[in-house]
């Protein structure tokens, strides 16, 4: 799950992880985990388009 954390904070061009939506990007990743996604780019997808944000 550290890997996708990374990844999805990589893949937004966030750098500051004290940012409000790191903290929600954290959350839906462990929420995913939860519901049996497992492998890291697909985590980092999910969450990006669960949250509906977009990269910049």
């Amino acid at each position: 799950m550290t890997d996708a954390y990374e990844r999805t904070l990589h893949a937004l061009c966030l750098v500051d992880r004290n940012d409000p939506i790191a903290d929600l990007i954290a959350k839906k990743i462990i929420e995913l985990g939860q519901r049996g996604v497992r492998e890291a780019k697909q985590l980092s997808a999910l969450a990006i388009e669960e949250l509906g944000v977009s990269p910049p």
